[in-house]
């Protein structure tokens, strides 16, 4: 059998409070969800201000960051370098840089997911986020 780590609920509150902290901190309104290593939903919060539209996309980010086991912004670039028929992979609807994967010890355990500001600035509050695991 084989072991695998997880996200604990407290691991997932410390993840959202410091994602939250680092949107806060640039006055940057967004949606944060974050999910396990299936894709999951675990956690969403959506900020004052944001656009309705960033509580679908934050998590899709986030689920295609975790079932690809990596940033959703590679594919974004693959399909922008003309591999558009990458988008008809299944259940990829977040195809949009700002997903960003959990690894721990080698292993993707989860992914956090951004919407609503510059894709760079949700992918750096995705990285905040995730630094606060250590």
């Amino acid at each position: 059998m084989l072991t695998k780590t997880m996200l604990a609920a407290d691991d997932v509150a410390t993840v959202l409070a410091a994602a939250e902290t680092e949107a806060r901190t640039n006055n940057w309104a967004v949606t944060i969800a974050i999910c396990d290593d299936g894709g999951h939903l675990l956690a969403m919060k959506r900020l004052d201000g944001v656009a309705p539209i960033s509580a679908y996309i934050a998590p899709e980010k986030a689920r295609c960051a975790a079932l690809g086991r990596r940033d959703s912004g590679v594919y974004e670039k693959m399909i922008n370098e003309g591999r558009v028929s990458f988008l008809s992979a299944p259940v990829m609807a977040g195809m949009l840089e700002g997903g960003v994967p959990i690894v721990v010890g080698g292993q993707v355990v989860g992914a956090v997911g951004v919407s609503g500001v510059k894709s760079s600035e949700d992918a750096q509050i995705a990285r905040a986020g995730i630094a606060a695991l250590g």
